[in-house]
């Protein structure tokens, strides 16, 4: 039990450290308002790009792609979504709030946190499953952020144009990451392989130089988020959105994860999945909402305090729901 929960800790308590960081950064004036703005922009389309870029890059054999949990996944993420729209719809008054409550209620830290935690739960198998996982879900996540950003704020009165919408998706910088990564992969297939086993050509053998600069701009991507979302952090604002962060909260990690594991386990027979699976699902489900979220949604002019609200109380709760989640999952063998 004391394993468990301090898989738990440790995957979750240094990103709850990063965010305290930002926030005294920025009380004692070091961190200016100007700096966590220009931070911002950089983070959000420059370095969280690079960073998921290098993630997909990295997967190491297509042919290894589950594709009935690939599937899976993405299934529950859209009812997710249809059922997060439901909620906004019936619940929320604000427009500018809407958008921000939806995404977190499907779109999950699966970037940042998914291959730590699912290595901690299960090991290389767990990791292999997670990062094929990533180059499918993320975009998805991305995709269905947009249009979440979007569909409420595309303008006072106007309906919804779907255009401008397309545009926001196919410019979204996240989403060019992954599509970049993915594009790269899929020529790295066709690439001949050397007599040793290595490959004719490769960013990593090839190109090192470019290699090792993308992967070390991913690796300041999610601390420096994580420092910015803390730097924006403010106690006051949340009397005046306790709602909102209750349902936000209680979406992403208690019924998020409840229908994505819990269906899972229930169609264990139809859908066979093994114990390589259930880390990766509890990263993708269980996992605060993701740190880009708040990011994404100043970029769009949602409401960005809600959003950064949102990443620090999921963050904290999921400390005990992933535990909880865990244990259940040990306890029924599945772990």
């Amino acid at each position: 039990m004391f394993d468990v929960f301090m898989y738990a800790i440790n995957a979750v308590i240094p990103i709850i450290l990063l965010i305290i960081l930002g926030y005294i950064l920025k009380s004692i004036g070091f961190l200016s308002a100007d700096f966590l703005k220009t931070a911002n922009k950089l983070v959000f389309r420059v370095c969280l790009p690079c960073m998921l870029f290098y993630n997909v890059y990295n997967i190491s054999d297509l042919g290894a792609i589950r594709w009935d949990v690939v599937g899976y996944c993405l299934v529950i993420i859209a009812i997710l979504f249809g059922l997060g729209l439901l909620t906004v719809c019936t619940l929320i008054k604000d427009k500018k709030q809407k958008g921000v409550i939806l995404q977190c209620v499907f779109r999950s830290n699966f970037a940042i946190i998914g291959i730590p935690l699912s290595e901690a739960l299960g090991g290389a198998e767990g990791v292999a499953v997670a990062a094929i996982l990533s180059a499918f879900t993320i975009p998805f996540f991305n995709i269905l952020a947009v249009i979440s950003l979007s569909l409420f704020v595309s303008g006072e009165g106007k309906k919804v144009d779907i255009r401008d919408i397309l545009k926001k998706i196919v410019t979204n910088p996240l989403i060019i990451g992954v599509c970049i990564g993915l594009v790269a992969l899929v020529i790295r297939s066709f690439i001949p392989v050397k007599e040793d086993g290595s490959l004719a050509f490769s960013l990593s053998g090839s190109l090192t130089f470019l290699y090792t600069a993308v992967g070390n701009v991913s690796k300041i991507a999610s601390p420096l988020a994580l420092i910015v979302l803390g730097g924006q952090f403010t106690f006051s604002a949340v009397r005046g959105m306790l709602k909102e962060i209750v349902i936000g909260t209680v979406w992403r990690i208690v019924a998020a994860p409840v229908i994505g594991i819990v269906v899972a386990a229930a169609l264990s027979n139809l859908l066979q999945f093994d114990n390589t699976v259930y880390p990766a699902l509890v990263a993708l489900f269980g996992s605060p909402v993701a740190v880009s979220s708040a990011i994404m949604a100043g970029e769009m002019e949602n409401d960005e305090q809600l959003a950064s609200q949102l990443v620090v109380w999921t963050s904290v709760g999921s400390v005990v729901t992933i535990f909880l989640l865990v244990v259940g999952l040990k306890s029924a063998g599945l772990l």
